[in-house]
């Protein structure tokens, strides 16, 4: 009766292991989902306030039709968001490529690392017809 008994409690032992296991391992795919959402998130409302900008007129500090004020660094960006957006929880953001007369391309890193230890990246590519969102990574 004792070996019995010894033999449940390690069948529990590694049954209790492998259920542990999988909800680590569900739990961290649901954060790096919940990260590229988030970000995604971010980079749909950065194209909304660059196609803003783009639409108002210069003289209301706008782009007049044009991009090309949105740099590639920090005063660039922050014609559009506050400088606290560059590095929220969810991820950095930049504009990647400077704005030109038609376009400006941003980019999102996520802060959640994948399995290979990478981050999520993003690139949001917004003109004055729309925006596309296109993962990198």
């Amino acid at each position: 009766m004792g070996q019995q008994q010894l033999l449940l409690i390690i069948l529990g032992v590694i049954i209790v292991g492998i259920a542990v296991a999988v909800g680590i391992t569900m739990f961290q795919d649901n954060a790096v989902s919940a990260n590229r959402d988030a970000v995604t998130n971010d980079l749909v409302q950065l194209a909304a306030k660059a196609q803003q900008f783009y639409r108002k007129p210069q003289a209301l500090g706008g782009g007049g039709n044009s991009f090309i004020k949105l740099t590639a660094d920090t005063a660039g960006i922050s014609l559009l968001v506050s400088p606290a957006f560059f590095n929220n929880d969810n991820g950095y953001y930049q504009i990647l490529t400077a704005g030109t007369a038609g376009a400006v391309v941003f980019q999102g890193t996520g802060k959640t690392a994948l399995a290979d230890g990478s981050f999520p990246t993003y690139q949001c590519t917004v003109s004055a017809a729309g925006y596309t969102v296109t993962m990198m990574h």
